[in-house]
């Protein structure tokens, strides 16, 4: 015993002369550290002992303003196959997989991002840091891996092509730009995608892909000095590269006046859109543009909102502004539906924008829009798993501190600074969107360049950080110590965990169901309508009264309906849970149901449902559900058409919803579940007393849904014009999960087509064919043992021209699936994966607040998915191959819809 403490004494101290000498303090700020190494490299750990999940990201300053000529494109291009692997890891997507992983990468403006949320286990965090650094410096960037990875890029590439709002923001943004590289799309353009070589591909890894020039960021539940050690110990290796990095040096000028872009492609919806250049992320003006652009675009309270939507000229609007290196740009776009005027919105939102300066911003809107921006910050912030990928917009504009400072300046942003921002960025000659207009004397506005970033955040402190919450245990026994469980005097279940979050956050489900098969029948679109009309307002608060008052408490309440059930989500704090409670019971018991409000919304859903007439997803997933749906029209299960979808939203009155919710909203079967830093015993009381006389006249039975086999069809839908197509598939399976075949077929279903693009599917369709850059198969297995529905299906989005490629591979694949079964390799890295993603699923309070409200709702406890665990560690390839035999059917058998442009 004494031998191994010396020994493990000796190798703590080695470790840590290793990080002395490795590894600089540089900066702390608000629980987040940086440390810097011998080679460049930045390592920013931010600890949160509530998370139970670790998230490792690694930023890199690459992205589309580093391209040069011929490049468009290749820095995401790059980010594909940085996935394709090295010597050390060969297969990344399984092993991602197996690790049970959440991964993903994303390239932008000024950056590249690679992260992997996975279940906080020392051997886990060992391995992600040592793909990092393995592929940082080793990725293959092989030809043979090119070609079939620029058409899956291609194909992501048509994916944008099919929207016609990409194609005009695309086109928007690009004519506003004379010569800065932000002008340019991040997916590239075709043929640089098509045709760039191997050796200028790999010349762009080798020059970006460097210690020097990445930002590491652990967040989550980790041990401090042990992962100190560990990034010394996978990085420390690596060499700084003798050759400097230089960073692009184009500025773009002022814009000589307003341009236009037209575009003209087939389509249904109407769209208007602006575009401003603004100053960068960390110019001190930013921070007011931000506060401008949400008092413009809110909803409900912004002012274009208020002159196009309110009006019913347009159905809905956005905006972004990007977090950017360089002078950026803010672009709002507007959508029109096709029996409104869009030359009637054009000059609506023009006059608006240009009469800021004759109507300037006033304190009440400058305070209502720092409230709001400043709850979306709060809310990011308390997120440590969200928190690390965050951070890359700020690190690729400079410095992860920005994103403090820029909070910072929220917070301080005065009437003055936003007015004054409106005046000198929002004139007519600084603007992209729809015409040039000659002028004697031209008015031009000077953006000065980024400079001076290294001044700005040198010495920055910020305020006290938000703690690193306790160490929660999601091991099911653990989290079934923690959980409370009973029912309050007015018969609500309840489901409450108390635990010390980072930031004090809590999480609350609260779901009611009431009604039978009869008595909603024939009801139609109303439930949904109602659910909607919720957060509209109430007898006591106007809509843009619960929107400040949620920004005032920094709190968030979702409501979803459909048929007899609602629910309700909200993330709070400790602080602000009981007043966001009472709003919550406000807003149930309490709805204005004004009809100016209901039509903003039917106008809404109807422009969603024209833009999506020609959207091959969308029909395609609308036509399986209505081949295989059994059920007649007044039936509450009935799967509409989109003309009967139309319709029905079209006859929807004011007094319908009304009386829905006499008829329907009260208590009936309740279930309540809490989680995070408050008191239990004050929120049972709040929703005993506030809803002790909220009852329902209609009793909730469940409807029942049971298995009917799928219908063997392979139907075609042909939409112009759209460069991508989509193939979904549909098999019913008669199983739920209480069945003894369930975790056979669940695993089967995982190595079929789940995972991390190494599924039997993925590795056919985008990793071999490389005609597809989404392919993959799932399976919604059923709770009820009574109706025993589940559903299997597949899925590919491909250029049409590839329909026969895709058709051949879905068969072959099942084909041999179903012949040859699965391998012991498969098996294991299937069950490994699935039990740790289990685990992390459990580490996220909204995933165990769904599933507990499941299970008190099906009557189980922990101990079912403890079980199910059990059951799917001990499977046996013999297991899985009979699960495949027996419920897997070869692709004739399947219901499967093909939407696209396949006559081209």
């Amino acid at each position: 015993m004494k031998i191994k403490t010396f020994l493990f004494c000796l190798l703590t101290l080695g470790l840590s002369t290793a990080i002395t000498a490795q590894l600089e303090k540089t900066a702390s700020v608000e629980g987040i550290t940086e440390y810097r190494m011998d080679n460049g490299l930045k390592v920013l750990l931010f600890p949160d002992n509530s998370a139970q999940t670790i998230t490792v990201n690694i930023t890199y300053l690459v992205g589309s303003r580093h391209e040069g000529y011929g490049e468009k494109g290749m820095a995401h291009l790059l980010e594909h196959m940085v996935f394709k692997g090295t010597p050390g890891h060969p297969d990344i997507p399984k092993e991602l997989s197996s690790h049970g992983a959440r991964p993903n990468g994303s390239t932008w403006y000024d950056r590249t991002n690679y992260f992997e949320t996975f279940n906080a286990t020392d051997e886990n965090l060992d391995w992600a840091l040592d793909l990092e650094a393995d592929r940082m410096v080793n990725s293959y960037i092989a030809k043979k891996d090119l070609e079939s990875e620029f058409s899956v890029v291609r194909n992501e590439f048509e994916m944008g092509e099919n929207s016609p709002v990409n194609v005009l923001m695309d086109q928007v943004i690009d004519a506003a730009y004379l010569w800065h590289n932000y002008g340019s799309s991040t997916i590239g353009n075709r043929s640089d995608i098509e045709r760039v070589p191997i050796e200028n591909l790999q010349d762009f890894y080798k020059k970006f892909y460097r210690p020097d020039n990445a930002v590491l960021m652990v967040t989550g539940k980790f041990d401090e000095d042990k992962t100190l050690a560990l990034i010394e110990k996978k990085f420390g290796d690596i060499a700084k590269p003798s050759i400097p990095l230089r960073d692009s040096h184009t500025v773009e000028p002022a814009q000589d006046g307003e341009k236009m872009v037209n575009v003209s492609r087939v389509g249904d919806i109407q769209l208007v859109s602006a575009l401003y250049h603004t100053p960068a992320g960390s110019a001190e003006e930013y921070a007011a543009v931000s506060v401008l652009e949400n008092i413009l675009t809110d909803e409900p309270s912004g002012r274009l909102y208020k002159a196009l939507v309110d009006t019913q000229k347009a159905s809905s609007l956005w905006s972004f502004s990007p977090f950017v290196k360089e002078p950026g740009f803010i672009y709002i776009n507007v959508e029109v539906p096709s029996d409104k005027n869009a030359e009637e919105v054009e000059t609506i939102l023009k006059k608006t924008l240009d009469d800021l300066k004759s109507n300037p911003i006033t304190k009440e809107e400058v305070d209502r829009a720092k409230a709001n921006l400043l709850k979306q910050i709060d809310q990011q912030f308390r997120n440590s798993a969200y928190l690390g990928t965050y951070m890359s917009e700020f690190i690729g504009a400079g410095d992860w501190r920005l994103s403090f400072i820029y909070r910072d300046r929220i917070e301080n942003a005065t009437l003055e600074a936003v007015n004054a921002v409106a005046k000198k960025y929002f004139i007519p000659t600084n603007r992209t969107i729809g015409r040039f207009n000659p002028v004697k004397t031209p008015e031009r506005i000077e953006i000065a360049h980024t400079e001076g970033l290294d001044s700005l955040v040198a010495g920055y402190k910020g305020k006290v950080g938000m703690g690193t919450g306790e160490a929660f245990d999601v091991a099911y026994d653990k989290i079934k110590e923690r959980l409370e469980k009973g029912t309050l005097e007015n018969k609500v279940e309840y489901g409450i965990i108390e635990k010390a979050n980072r930031g004090e956050n809590v999480t609350v489900n609260f779901s009611i169901r009431n009604g039978n098969v009869k008595s909603l029948s024939g009801k139609g679109m109303v439930p949904s309508f109602t659910a909607a009309m919720l957060n509209k307002g109430t007898k006591t608060k106007t809509r843009q009264q619960i929107e400040d008052e949620l920004s005032k408490l920094k709190s968030s309440i979702s409501i979803y309906g459909y048929n007899g059930n609602v629910n309700v989500s909200i993330s709070s704090t400790k602080e602000n849970l009981m007043p966001t409670l009472q709003l919550m019971a406000d807003m149930l018991k309490n709805p204005a149901f004004d009809a100016a409000e209901l039509e903003k919304l039917k106008t809404e859903r109807l422009a969603g449902l024209e833009a999506n007439k020609t959207e091959p997803q969308f029909l395609a997933s609308r036509k399986v559900s209505q081949i295989n749906n059994p059920y007649p029209k007044e039936h509450p299960l009935y799967t509409m058409t989109i003309a009967e979808e139309e319709a029905a939203i079209k006859a929807l009155t004011v007094d319908q919803v009304k009386n829905f919710y006499e008829e329907f909203y009260g208590l009936g079967k309740s279930i309540l579940v809490g989680i995070g830093t408050f008191e239990a015993d004050k929120v049972k009381a709040l929703i005993e007393d506030d809803f002790k006389d909220y009852i329902s006249k209609n009793k909730y039975t469940r409807i029942a849904n049971t298995y009917n086999p799928s219908k063997d069809v392979n139907e075609d839908i042909r939409t112009p014009d759209k460069k991508n197509a989509m193939t979904l598939g549909n098999l019913n399976v008669k199983i739920s999960q209480t069945h003894e075949d369930y975790p056979a077929l669940a695993i089967a279903s995982t190595i079929l087509g789940g995972g991390f693009l190494n599924s039997r599917i993925a590795a056919r369709l985008r990793q071999k064919d490389g005609v597809s850059y989404g392919a993959g198969s799932g399976f919604q297995a059923d709770s009820s043992a009574e109706d025993e529905n589940s559903t299997m299906y597949l899925y590919a989005i491909y250029a049409p021209v590839n329909y026969d490629k895709v058709q051949l591979g879905f068969k072959e694949e099942l084909d041999r699936y179903i012949k040859d079964g699965i391998t012991e390799d498969e098996l294991k890295d299937a069950v490994n994966g699935w039990i740790q993603e289990e685990n992390v699923s459990r580490a996220k309070d909204n995933e165990l607040a769904r599933l507990l409200n499941n299970n008190i709702f099906y009557g189980r406890s922990l101990d079912f998915q403890k079980a199910l665990e059990d059951k799917v560690s001990k499977l046996t390839v013999g297991d899985v191959n009979k699960a495949i035999k027996k419920y897997l059917q070869p692709f004739e058998k399947w219901t499967v819809v093909n939407a696209g442009d396949f006559e081209k």
